[in-house]
C-alpha cells in the first residue's frame, strides 16, 4: 500500500497481527527483501511493517540532492510511518543500511523499541575499529562518492558492474529494474553520499555514541559476506549497554535473509520472544 507522509510516499507492506515488527532493508533492496521473514514472524503472532525507503523501488525520490536522502530523513520518515500507524513501542530489524538506520531510530525514540536487530551491519564505531580489512571491502563507498562518474561506472554496458557487486543477491535482476528509471541510481547511491562521506569513513575525530541503554540488540553476520568483515559486527558489543547477543549464520553471503531464511528466521524469533 502507499503511505503518504508530509515530505515523501512509501511503498509499505503491513500484514500479521501482534506485537509490532519493523523490517528496513537497505541498498539496493525494497520492502520485497523480507518476504521470507514476514511470512514466518506472521504465523508465530507478529505483525510486521515492511516499508520501501524513500529514494528506493516504488517509494518517492525526491528533490533536494543528496541532503534528500540523508539517514536522518529516512529516520523521520519512519517515526511518521510509525505514527501514522498507531504503532506506540516496535522491534527494529534493519539490513545494511536499514542496520544504520533503525540504530539511528533507537537513538532518537528508545522508549519506544523493545528490541534491535541489526544484519550485516554493525555499529559504526565497531565498523572503523575493524581495522584496514574492513577498509578494504569498503572501496566502493568511495566511488559511489563520485557524482555521475558512479552511476555511469555502475549502468555501463546494461548494469554490468553492478551486477558483478551483486553477484551474490538472488535477486539481482529484480532490484536492478527499478534502477533504469530516471534518477533511480542517483537516488539510491546518495543515502552514501549523504550518510558516509570520507570524513566519516576515515575522519580521526568521529564522535562515537553507544547505542541506547537497557536495549536488548542482537548482531547477525554471515560467513560470506564480501563487504563486511565479522570483526565488524562483532565488535558491536563493545558500544552496547543493554544486552548483546551475536550469532553467526553460516553458507550465507551478505543478503542472508535470502540465502538461509530459515536460519535467520529462528534466529529472529528466538529473540523477538525473549524481548517481549
Amino acid at each position: 500500500m502507499r503511505v503518504q507522509l508530509s515530505e515523501v510516499s512509501l511503498d509499505v507492506e503491513v500484514s500479521g497481527e501482534g506485537p509490532a515488527v519493523l523490517l528496513v532493508h537497505g541498498f539496493p533492496d525494497s520492502h520485497h527483501l523480507w518476504r521470507h521473514q514476514v511470512a514466518a514472524l506472521t504465523a508465530a503472532g507478529f505483525q510486521c511493517v515492511t516499508p520501501t525507503l524513500r529514494g528506493f523501488g516504488a517509494s518517492d525520490r525526491p528533490e533536494g540532492g543528496p541532503e534528500a536522502f540523508h539517514p536522518a530523513k529516512h529516520v523521520g520518515d519512519l517515526l511518521e510511518l510509525l505514527a501514522r500507524l498507531d504503532l506506540d513501542r516496535v522491534h527494529l530489524v534493519g539490513h545494511d543500511w536499514g542496520s544504520g538506520i533503525v540504530q539511528g531510530l533507537a537513538g532518537v525514540v528508545p522508549d519506544r523499541v523493545r528490541s534491535l536487530s541489526l544484519l550485516s551491519v554493525g555499529h559504526l564505531g565497531s565498523i572503523r575499529a575493524a581495522g584496514w580489512e574492513q577498509k578494504q571491502r569498503s572501496w566502493y563507498m568511495l566511488l559511489f562518492q563520485l557524482a555521475g562518474i558512479a552511476e555511469d561506472w555502475l549502468a555501463r554496458d546494461d548494469f554490468a558492474n553492478l551486477r558483478e557487486m551483486l553477484g551474490e543477491h538472488p535477486d539481482a535482476e529484480a532490484v536492478i529494474e527499478p534502477l533504469r528509471a530516471p534518477g533511480a541510481l542517483t537516488a539510491a547511491l546518495d543515502i552514501y553520499r549523504a550518510g558516509l562521506p570520507p570524513e566519516v569513513q576515515f575522519g580521526a575525530d568521529q564522535p562515537v555514541v553507544p547505542l541506547p541503554m537497557t536495549l536488548p540488540v542482537l548482531g547477525l553476520w554471515s560467513t560470506g559476506d564480501r563487504f563486511l568483515t565479522e570483526r565488524s559486527m562483532a565488535g558491536t558489543g563493545e558500544f552496547v549497554r543493554g544486552s548483546w547477543r551475536y550469532e553467526r549464520v553460516e553458507d550465507a553471503g551478505h543478503w542472508l535473509q535470502l540465502d538461509q531464511p530459515e536460519r535467520v528466521n529462528d534466529l529472529l524469533l528466538s529473540f523477538l520472544k525473549e524481548n517481549g
